[in-house]
């Protein structure tokens, strides 16, 4: 499992050009699923997203996490995230889950994610998506589990 994490000032996604999802300050939270992904990995990211310290805190260091910034959370699933670049110049997605299994994994990461009392917002699963942002630093961060 691989998630993305931008810190932003706001972040929406939208799906036909509606919005669905929209945050204001917090993590924009890219998420990828890899084939020994299950759900046993769950639990330890949506830990690790919740207490990923790069907010600032008084002194202007990265100590705090985004519940201690009181942020918001908006997730995407991003399948692209499990694609191998490391041969020829043309992604390689074999590593990806099966998007039943992915799906699941997502459902799954995003009911986690709720139970922090955070606003959480998503995108949809398997949609052509278009996401904006304002990317707070910039400050992006790559966690694989």
């Amino acid at each position: 499992m691989k998630l993305l994490l931008q810190r932003v000032l706001n972040a929406q996604v939208a799906v036909n050009k509606k919005v669905i999802g929209n945050i204001n300050p917090g993590v924009l939270v890219f998420v990828g699923f890899e084939k020994n992904d299950t759900l046993e990995h769950i639990a330890p990211m949506v830990k690790k997203l919740l207490h990923y310290r790069f907010f600032s805190d008084e002194n202007d260091k990265m100590n705090h996490n985004v519940q201690q910034a009181n942020g918001d959370i908006l997730i995407v699933s991003q399948f692209t995230l499990a694609a191998n670049t490391k041969k020829g110049l043309r992604p390689s997605f074999s590593s990806a889950s099966h998007p039943d299994t992915a799906k699941t994994l997502y459902e799954a990461f995003v009911t986690q994610t709720k139970q922090s009392g955070l606003k959480v917002e998503t995108g949809k699963f398997g949609a052509d998506m278009q996401v904006s942002l304002t990317n707070d630093g910039p400050v992006t961060f790559l966690l694989e589990d």
